[in-house]
């Protein structure tokens, strides 16, 4: 009798409302995202070192051990600051991905609320069959190309750091341009709207630490580029001629030639 009304007394406390729950939805919902991020990099590792010496020094604290809790109380006291510069580089992702979220970005949601033109003048500025025809006659002479398309201005930035183009999509264009002898063959050519906006981009490298070990730069920064921004990344090994992707920092490799253009129109969905 006493120990329901103990219970009874503890629930009546206890008040949750529906600002409560998206309160929680919302913590764990960032917190998902944080883990997305630094999941298989340096990151997590220093992550639970920075945890480890927090539980260590509450168990100082709680034994007394005046002089070591005072060192390690100094130590977490920076720790906001400490946690800025070792994770600089997971933050900016998370700002970039919350800048670039599919929620955000989304067409649909642009259109309902802020009235953000129609969709379908959006979805069909990339001609996936020609990005298509063109990876597929490369992956035959095993030329090795990285092709980055985007329906937004996010992919930008990266423009500056190779040759601007601004010529109208073709085939042809691509093959020549990632033509072993050709002088823009390293590094990526950037699409948006049926235009290949440079080629001979430098594109950040993905620092994940759980990748093949047979992936190169290529693929890299393929991933690199996919976790920085909403753009698709499109690979063609020079070593076996195999077709990959990366969307968000997913990569999916071995794409058939019959089903590359229907898989790249099912990504810019």
């Amino acid at each position: 009798m006493v120990n329901s009304i103990n219970i009874a007394q503890v629930l009546a406390f206890i008040h949750i409302d529906f600002l409560d729950i998206l309160d929680i939805f919302l913590v764990a919902w960032l917190l998902y995202q944080l883990y997305h991020i630094v999941k298989g990099t340096l990151a997590i590792r220093i992550f639970m070192g920075l945890f480890g010496i927090y539980l260590f020094w509450k168990i100082v604290e709680a034994l007394n051990m005046e002089l070591l809790s005072e060192i390690l109380g100094q130590f977490i006291g920076v720790g906001v600051i400490l946690l800025i510069i070792v994770f600089q580089q997971e933050l900016r992702k998370f700002l970039l991905m919350l800048g670039n979220t599919d929620f955000i970005n989304n067409r649909i949601f642009k259109q309902n609320l802020f009235h953000f033109g129609a969709r379908e003048q959006n979805e069909l500025t990339i001609n996936t069959k020609i990005i298509a025809e063109a990876c597929i006659n490369m992956a035959k002479t095993k030329t090795g190309a990285l092709i980055v398309i985007s329906h937004s201005p996010d992919i930008d930035f990266y423009i500056g750091s190779g040759e601007i183009l601004n010529a109208r999509l073709s085939s042809s264009l691509l093959e020549s341009i990632f033509f072993k002898n050709a002088p823009m063959h390293d590094g990526a050519v950037l699409i948006r709207n049926n235009t290949v906006l440079a080629a001979s981009c430098v594109l950040p490298v993905s620092d994940k630490e759980d990748l093949p070990s047979d992936l190169g730069t290529r693929h890299r920064a393929a991933l690199g580029v996919s976790e920085e921004t909403s753009a698709i990344a499109i690979t063609v090994s020079e070593e076996t001629g195999r077709i990959g992707t990366t969307k968000s920092g997913i990569l999916k490799q071995n794409i058939t030639p019959a089903n590359l253009n229907a898989h790249l129109q099912m990504l810019l969905k």
